[in-house]
């Protein structure tokens, strides 16, 4: 009977170590799908373990915590009270619901448990401190410090690299660990990735990008690095690169509500407008927290600003406005409200958006934003206002290029504000001297002024221009006007000598031009001619 026994308790160990044995590759899984932060994923593979095994069941209880869900977490860990894991998770806990007195507590007493060459427990203590916040950071360090007398092992070495980093200076001792890790084993891709966290935080992003390809690297299933990658290439304003990393990371991550938000930030900063729009919108309904519904109304509505769609984008921008503190409404977000009301052909509203935009644009240099809202006046037509902008641009910045100065001439000339027009071309041709189309631009303006080409008004200012461009000027509707102009006020002069020379300059680029044979048929009836409109400028 005693042999019987002993045969049956034997056969149930044998079993049972199957069983563990059986159960390790799919346990080695879930704990490295949760140190990727693939709580979702680790939580569907470590649940049908949890039940037999105190570890599974630790690592179990950590995704709840790392999903918030602390009421699970505890629940969880208590399965298994002996468990030196599963009491850092009870630690754990205590600290999430900040009593870090009693996490405290825990920790110190789970560490007393180890024996002389015991480390685990230690270890468990240190990770509770660590992993959690208000806890003895420098404690932490002890423990870990102590387990490692014990045993040489990477996690320990991880752990105690993360637990320096929460200490003021610690940072040189962190790297020392992880590299320490690395030169032991180059295919540990957390130790590499951790390394490319710290020169991030260090905003040494070369460096960062440069560790972070050695994680994915040395475990391409790791989607940690992928997303460090998005946010480094983020930081530094290559977006294309960032949305290249983070597609890539939504294919290996669980792809939470999280995940797919980030995703849409980076569609918008790459300027994927119709693609962020999209997602954005289907996103949207699923939020439960305001700070989400605000960040993708907005995004959605300036989306389909950019993707074409601006009834839609201008309710959306409207109810982002409404539901954002004004304080955070950014002068870009003003600007780019201004420019939707533009293409919908309210300018008032346009104007209104832009000023605000302006007001609360703290840059020093505001040119480009400037050049942008007086384009869009341009575009639309409205001369008056498109000149407005350029001059507060060139008030702004009287440094700016020759252009912004012409513009605002032209602008000023089309909105039929020729003294304001005659006003800044002086200026242009003041601050740009060696610029032909100033004299240019100056006798057009005189000559509209003096509409009858009867004072001559015009008259220095194109003989100088035509003086600097010569007969070969390639700009031939320019050459037309200003001889268009010599020829009726040599007309109006009784000047036939000068007359006969500006026909035949303008014969000779147009022998059909009606300024031209509006003076031969008054020349033979005796009559005044009809003055020909000049031409617009190109």
């Amino acid at each position: 009977m005693m042999y019987k026994m002993k045969r049956f308790m034997m056969l149930v160990g044998v079993a049972a170590a199957m069983n563990a044995n059986a159960q390790q590759p799919a346990l080695q899984n879930g704990i490295k799908m949760y140190n990727y932060r693939k709580l979702h994923s680790a939580q569907t593979q470590l649940t049908p373990l949890a039940a037999t095994d105190a570890v599974a069941n630790y690592y179990l209880g950590l995704t709840y915590l790392g999903m918030g869900d602390l009421a699970n977490a505890e629940a969880t860990f208590g399965k298994y009270p002996q468990d030196p894991a599963n009491i850092s998770g009870t630690a754990r806990v205590a600290f999430a619901k900040k009593d870090a007195a009693k996490g405290m507590t825990i920790t110190r007493d789970l560490a007393k448990l180890a024996k002389k060459k015991e480390w685990i427990q230690i270890k468990y203590a240190a990770d509770a401190v660590t992993y959690s916040e208000g806890g003895d950071y420098n404690q932490a360090i002890a423990w870990y410090t102590d387990a490692l007398t014990k045993t040489e092992d990477a996690d320990l070495h991880i752990g105690l690299a993360d637990a320096y980093r929460k200490v003021s200076g610690g940072g040189g001792k962190a790297m020392d660990n992880y590299e320490h890790v690395t030169e032991k084993d180059n295919k540990n891709s957390l130790a590499y990735s951790r390394i490319g966290d710290l020169w991030y935080e260090a905003r040494n992003y070369t460096s960062a990008v440069d560790n972070y390809n050695k994680a994915k690297d040395a475990d391409s299933t790791n989607p940690l690095p992928f997303k460090a990658l998005a946010d480094a290439y983020s930081r530094s304003a290559k977006y294309q690169m960032a949305l290249s990393n983070m597609k890539r990371y939504m294919t290996l991550s669980d792809n939470t509500m999280e995940d797919q938000v980030l995703y849409v930030e980076l569609l918008y900063n790459a300027k994927s407008y119709c693609d962020a729009a999209k997602l954005s919108q289907e996103l949207l309904p699923k939020q439960t927290t305001q700070d989400k519904k605000l960040e993708l109304t907005g995004i959605l509505g300036f989306s389909q600003a950019e993707c074409g769609d601006s009834v839609s984008a201008l309710g959306n921008i409207r109810s982002y406005f409404s539901m954002q503190d004004p304080k955070k409404i950014t002068p870009g977000a003003y600007i780019q409200l201004g420019k939707l009301y533009i293409k919908l052909g309210q300018l008032d509203s346009a104007g209104e958006y832009y000023k605000k935009g302006i007001a609360g644009d703290t840059t020093q240099n505001k040119t480009d934003v400037y050049r942008q809202i007086a384009d869009a006046y341009k575009a639309k037509k409205d001369y008056a206002k498109s000149a407005e902008w350029y001059d507060n641009l060139i008030k702004a910045n009287p440094e700016t290029q020759a252009f912004d100065y012409v513009w605002r001439g032209i602008m000023y000339y089309y909105g039929k504000e020729l003294d304001k027009a005659a006003g800044a071309f002086s200026d242009f041709a003041t601050k740009y001297p060696d610029q032909p189309s100033a004299l240019y631009w100056q006798g057009r303006v005189a000559s509209a002024i003096d509409s009858e080409a009867s004072t001559g008004l015009a008259v220095p200012y194109y003989t100088k221009w035509l003086e600097k461009v010569g007969e070969n000027y390639e700009k031939k509707n320019d050459l037309k006007s200003a001889y268009q102009y010599m020829l009726y006020y040599n007309y109006n002069k009784k000047d036939k000598e000068a007359m006969k020379v500006y026909m035949e300059k303008i014969r000779a680029i147009d022998p059909k031009d009606r300024a031209l044979t509006d003076i031969e048929a008054a020349e033979k009836a005796g009559t005044a001619p009809k003055k020909a409109s000049p031409p617009k400028a190109k």
